[in-house]
């Protein structure tokens, strides 16, 4: 069995940024394409396409149902594989907001000035992004990280 193909609906402009979302799907796609998935997801993923095909008709609704694509949530759910820089993204904005705003209360706190609580930000901010690249390159080292980066 093998992963469907994506075409781009033709009422995209081609500088837009919903092309280069559906760029990006179809990246995805043919990445997904060169690797060894259980019959159960590709058919899930193909699913997930037809879906999205059909709802080609104008580009909000097909903006609409590209985005809630689940392709990469049940990748990561099931069999552990993430695109590029995910785990970056994510314990940047969970250090930001599980480390960098506590500590910031705390040098508030001890200093007896609460304009000091943005020196944490940027402390959280640098202890996500490297637990993220530490767990993205674990990632890509065992095989596990897609050659796609996602645009939100």
């Amino acid at each position: 069995m093998e992963v469907t193909h994506f075409q781009k609906p033709i009422f995209l402009k081609p500088t837009s940024k919903l092309d280069k979302k559906g760029d990006v799907f179809a990246k995805l796609l043919n990445e997904l394409r060169s690797r060894g998935l259980p019959d159960s997801m590709i058919e899930s993923i193909n699913q997930q396409v037809a879906l999205v095909h059909s709802f080609g008709i104008e580009e909000k609704t097909f903006a609409k149902q590209l985005s809630k694509s689940q392709i990469l949530h049940q990748l990561m759910k099931e069999l552990k594989i993430v695109s590029k820089n995910h785990y970056r993204s994510t314990f940047m904005s969970i250090g930001m907001a599980g480390i960098g705003i506590p500590m910031g209360v705390a040098f508030g706190l001890a200093l007896g000035n609460l304009a000091f609580l943005g020196i944490g930000l940027p402390i959280g901010l640098a202890i996500g992004i490297a637990i993220g690249t530490a767990k993205d390159k674990k990632a890509a080292d065992e095989g596990k990280q897609l050659d796609v980066e996602i645009i939100y």
